[in-house]
């Protein structure tokens, strides 16, 4: 076989393997367990962290009458490739004020 013909091969059956694998993105969390543990006015950005890891990313919000609030973003994606179709998304929104004391939180997940 030459070379040519073995890049070839090689190629197709790298592509065909990811054309069928598993994509992630994003990292997996257990949002039943922060439910069940978070209190709103009283947990803290520390037992968020214990709980749930790093959060995917972390931004700033100004509420109503201009208090600057942090928000914490985790997320998670799956599916198989390459149309995704029954993918699972799970996405957590975690505020907290200005001493880091969860504010509010939201959450969805597909079925």
């Amino acid at each position: 076989m030459s070379g040519f013909m073995r890049a070839g091969l090689a190629a197709s059956v790298v592509f065909f393997l990811a054309a069928c694998g598993t994509v992630n993105v994003g990292q997996d969390f257990a949002v039943n367990v922060f439910e069940a543990k978070v209190e709103r006015g009283i947990s803290t950005r520390d037992q968020v962290r214990a709980w749930l890891g790093t959060p995917t990313s972390t931004g700033v919000s100004m509420d109503k009458d201009g208090e600057r609030l942090e928000d914490w973003t985790y997320y998670h994606a799956s599916g198989k490739l390459p149309d995704m179709s029954g993918a699972k998304v799970k996405f957590l929104q975690v505020t907290f004020d200005a001493q880091g004391i969860v504010r509010s939180y939201s959450w969805s997940a597909s079925k």
